[in-house]
């Protein structure tokens, strides 16, 4: 298989956002939350609650387990279930992705140890924290990858619901901030932790150039697998539009959904594989209220 010069200066391009990305991930979970047992929910919210409860336990790990390691063993299972249950355009990337965290983490560990790199000061730790880390999944983002963790399970979850995945990932991220709570019995846990969570949204949002949602046209000669994909495999909504060819005169079926940008390549290429004929055409949307009909 050969790439095009500007293929692979398109891929480098992403895996160096992918590196930066999770570079500021693992400084955030390193020097600014987890010595302050802070918990951003996730995967890594729950390595940073095992890494302290841990810590005495092993003697070959008297520090507790390493948060990055730790990830990894839920990363894996994750990503193989969300690969089976409902593929992973992105997959690739997501595994470098979460291997460079979890990597990094437990690098960054070992060099600055387990002291905060403000002492003292909590509020602040979470503050720069969620800022850090908000740039951090900005970053990961803009390189079209996900790190994984409570994101994919909450994709999964969705697709056999009929839940969004925004408000699923809200459940998941809660439910682990509250174990925070149960195991470090400190009700500063949960109230950083969600001041964190708060921030690195806002972050997101406010590096987030451009807009995650897009209006999705599809013409198909398969519509009904076509609707069985968006609605049944996906979870999503769509409407069918009638339209009429200007060159054949004949009357057409098109499909329209709104659909995330990290979605895209995996609803193109499903589609691909239903009707190789299939025309889709994408465009920027905004989804704060449907279209009649969806």
């Amino acid at each position: 298989m050969t790439f095009s010069k500007a293929t692979l200066t398109h891929h480098a391009a992403d895996y160096s956002l992918i590196l930066v990305g999770a570079f500021l991930q693992a400084l955030s979970y390193v020097l600014f939350l987890a010595p302050y047992k802070i918990v951003p929910g996730g995967v890594y919210g729950i390595s940073i609650i095992l890494h302290h409860v841990s810590q005495g336990l092993f003697p070959f790990l008297p520090d507790g387990l390493p948060m990055g390691a730790t990830a990894l063993c839920f990363n894996i299972p994750l990503m193989i279930l969300a690969m089976k249950k409902i593929g992973l355009a992105s997959g690739p990337k997501t595994i470098v992705t979460f291997l460079l965290i979890s990597t990094l983490t437990d690098t960054l560990s070992y060099v600055f140890g387990t002291e905060p790199l403000v002492e003292n000061d909590r509020f602040i730790a979470c503050f720069y924290g969620g800022a850090i880390l908000g740039m951090g999944v900005t970053c990961i983002f803009r390189a079209q990858s996900t790190s994984a963790g409570s994101d994919v399970l909450a994709r999964v979850i969705a697709a056999g619901s009929n839940m969004k995945v925004s408000n699923m990932l809200i459940l998941l991220d809660s439910a682990v901030v509250l174990v925070g709570l149960f195991v470090f019995r400190d009700w500063a846990v949960p109230l950083y932790s969600w001041f964190t969570i708060f921030v690195y949204g806002k972050v997101v949002d406010m590096f987030q150039s451009e807009n995650p949602n897009r209006a999705v046209f599809i013409v198909s000669q398969k519509t009904q697998e076509i609707k069985e994909l968006i609605v049944d495999k996906m979870g999503m909504r769509g409407t069918f539009l009638h339209g009429r060819g200007m060159f054949e005169g004949k009357e057409k079926e098109i499909i329209f959904t709104i659909a995330e940008r990290k979605d895209l390549p995996r609803i193109k290429n499903e589609v691909k594989t239903i009707d190789p004929q299939a025309f889709v055409s994408t465009m920027h949307a905004s989804k704060d209220s449907p279209p009649p009909g969806i």
